[in-house]
């Protein structure tokens, strides 16, 4: 069994490759629900979405979200009405947050829904939100506190930002289908996708008792780059780590997961960066831009994983003796 920890486009392509050479039932897909947000009347989880309509072979292939089978008459509708338009909802994703909506407000939980959903588009792998209680991603940017999709999709990821915070994750519970598997003796890996480690994987770790989990879990944590030679491939990791004050390289992302992590997979374009990283490095093509590129890296994901489970020192004596 495997767990894959992740957040949208990246992420999806990496967990797309693991779903084509793993059987359904040994891949969990963990996913970040730290974007999710109300919108129009609607409770619209955009990771979730991503990766569900990238493992169903229904995402849109040059966006990376939405459908690609998609049309627009509800937003056209609704510019002429005056209505709200920055964030684009297509006509069949539409449908898909009504039911999500509806289900919710019945009293079903969102993984239920998920779960329920993902059948209907013939998904057979799992794909579990991070958690059923809402957990939502703020940053504080020179124009304040903006909630997520305020920052990323309305304000175009423009604002420079100081620091993040994960509003209700100190309350929230992890899905105790996500903890059991972390404990199940059958886990072969957990693999941290190339997502966003800020917005997206940070969510996920910053749920009590998510982190010790990880760490106590018998199986090898390998991580995956998003940082190919100081540039991310999509999105404002790299915009996001040199506001932080943080060098925007594979090496700095690998400091953000060094307790977790035992192997750590980059791009040859950052072999250079190795001798800086504090796990078991391997090197590879990380930029994923066909399905045969998404399936060979899934594979050195899993070989990288299989030495790690042969020679690994377990985690807590590894990191005692760096210390």
């Amino acid at each position: 069994m495997i767990i894959a920890l992740s957040g949208g486009v990246g992420g999806a392509k990496l967990a797309l490759g693991l779903s084509r050479i793993l059987k359904p039932e040994d891949l969990l897909v963990v996913v970040n629900t730290g974007d999710d947000f109300e919108h129009l009347g609607l409770s619209i989880s955009p990771d979730i979405d991503t990766v569900a309509y990238t493992l169903a072979g229904l995402a849109n292939r040059e966006l990376g979200w939405g459908r690609h089978d998609e049309t627009w008459s509800f937003m056209e509708t609704m510019e002429a009405l005056g209505g709200e338009t920055w964030f684009r909802l297509g006509d069949r994703d539409v449908a898909l947050h009504v039911e999500r909506t509806r289900r919710l407000r019945l009293g079903e939980s969102l993984s239920a829904v998920t779960e329920a959903l993902c059948r209907k588009m013939g998904i057979a792998q799992r794909i579990l939100p991070m958690s059923d209680d809402p957990v939502r991603t703020r940053l504080l940017t020179d124009a304040g506190w903006l909630d997520f999709q305020e920052y990323f999709v309305h304000r175009r990821c423009e604002p420079v930002v100081s620091k993040l915070e994960f509003a209700g994750a100190a309350q929230a519970k992890a899905h105790p289908d996500f903890l059991a598997a972390l404990a199940d003796p059958r886990l072969e890996a957990v693999v941290i996708c190339p997502s966003n480690p800020f917005i997206s994987v940070e969510p996920i770790l910053a749920i009590p008792g998510v982190r010790d989990a990880m760490i106590a879990c018998a199986a090898p944590i390998i991580a995956v780059s998003p940082i190919i030679a100081g540039r991310a491939v999509k999105g404002p990791t790299a915009k996001m780590m040199t506001e932080l004050g943080l060098d925007a390289s594979a090496g700095s992302v690998a400091a953000r997961y060094a307790d977790l992590l035992d192997g750590y997979v980059i791009d040859h374009a950052d072999m250079s960066e190795v001798v800086s990283i504090d796990a078991r490095v391997t090197l590879a093509q990380t930029l994923m831009t066909t399905l045969e590129d998404r399936e060979a890296l899934a594979r050195i994901v899993l070989d990288a994983a299989a030495v790690l489970r042969r020679r690994r020192t377990p985690r807590g004596q590894r990191h005692a003796a760096a210390r």
